[in-house]
């Protein structure tokens, strides 16, 4: 399937993987459904920073994944389906576990119902590189065993078992994405890259953050959203879990000394206990095995690491885009 010129629906499309992606697939000539989480301010996120007329080009719905027969209608006259919409936070999930399994899992069930009952080319449900939890080998390929260390990961373990049963029970024409770590402009300041640029953008003189040896695998958000693109495009894809990452990790401390480096050289890093994981819940190491993806659509990463972290300080060090961001505080 080409993706140029279809219906398209994004979910998540107001948040910060869904904004970009939006964008991505205008520029495919898509006609773009966009659904936003509604709420009483009728903020659509992310979609109201865009030019009235880039905006003007995108169906915007105020909706609720968690609602099957809106989805079902929402679903209507639609070529494919990016799904993204879901509760991320890790440490937010040790609160409020029935509404990442409402959300997320059962959310995801509600827009496969909806893709079997109207016969969509293609779905793209979003997974995350947490379901492996801690690497037990690298780098970790899609056999890696998976490992729900917290609500979150557990809820999202759910959610692409369900993908893949209605692939296998139903013919549903389902592609898991399986990003790792992404960074870039308009990420939320929960995520490790935003709350240490967001820190030093305004203290200028400190980051806390809480353990410092686990690794991640970062990938630009640009590079994420191509690999979104060229997995709706595979048709050797469908009934697959696809990682999309560098193949590259750093620890956080490296991660952050790198920003320091770049920002004020002069900062420090400061322990805070409470940005800690519950001990068996944090994720030790990611690295991503790409060769998948390489195989199967000839993707891989543009965007060096150094240069995306140039590119994302560069989008905070806006005041407009910073003062949207409470970086005094752990935000969860």
């Amino acid at each position: 399937m080409r993706i140029k010129n279809k219906k398209v629906l994004v979910t998540g499309a107001c948040g910060f993987i869904g904004s970009h992606l939006t964008e991505r697939l205008l520029k495919e000539g898509c006609n773009v459904k966009a659904l936003v989480y509604y709420n009483s301010f009728n903020s659509w996120g992310w979609l109201d920073t865009f030019t009235k007329d880039k905006l003007k080009e995108v169906e915007v719905l105020a909706g609720d994944v968690r609602d099957p027969v809106y989805i079902k209608k929402a679903m209507r006259n639609i070529d494919a389906v990016f799904h993204l919409a879901a509760l991320i936070g890790i440490p937010f999930s040790y609160s409020s576990v029935d509404s990442y399994i409402d959300t997320n899992t059962k959310g995801t069930l509600n827009i496969l119902q909806a893709c079997r009952d109207n016969a969509i080319e293609r779905v793209v449900v979003t997974s995350t590189s947490e379901v492996y939890g801690t690497a037990r080998y690298v780098p970790i390929d899609e056999k890696h065993p998976l490992q729900p260390q917290s609500p979150y990961s557990a809820s999202k373990i759910a959610s692409d078992a369900l993908a893949e049963s209605f692939h296998r029970s139903f013919d549903v024409p389902v592609v898991i994405a399986r990003p790792f770590n992404t960074y870039g402009p308009r990420q939320s300041a929960r995520a490790i890259v935003a709350t240490i640029i967001t820190q030093l953008l305004s203290s200028g003189k400190e980051v806390k953050l809480g353990s410092l040896h686990p690794t991640r695998d970062l990938s630009y958000v640009e590079d994420v959203c191509d690999g979104f693109v060229s997995l709706a495009e595979c048709d050797k894809a469908i009934g697959r879990a696809v990682n999309i990452g560098s193949g590259r990790e750093i620890s956080i401390k490296d991660l952050a000394q790198l920003v320091i480096k770049i920002i004020n050289p002069q900062a420090r890093v400061v322990l805070d206990k409470t940005r800690k994981r519950p001990p068996k819940s944090e994720v030790e190491r990611l690295l991503c095995d790409n060769t998948v993806i390489r195989k199967l659509t000839g993707w891989k990463p543009k965007v060096p690491l150094e240069e995306g972290i140039k590119r994302t300080i560069k989008w905070f060090s806006n005041k407009e885009n910073l003062s949207r961001y409470k970086w005094d505080i752990y935000n969860v």
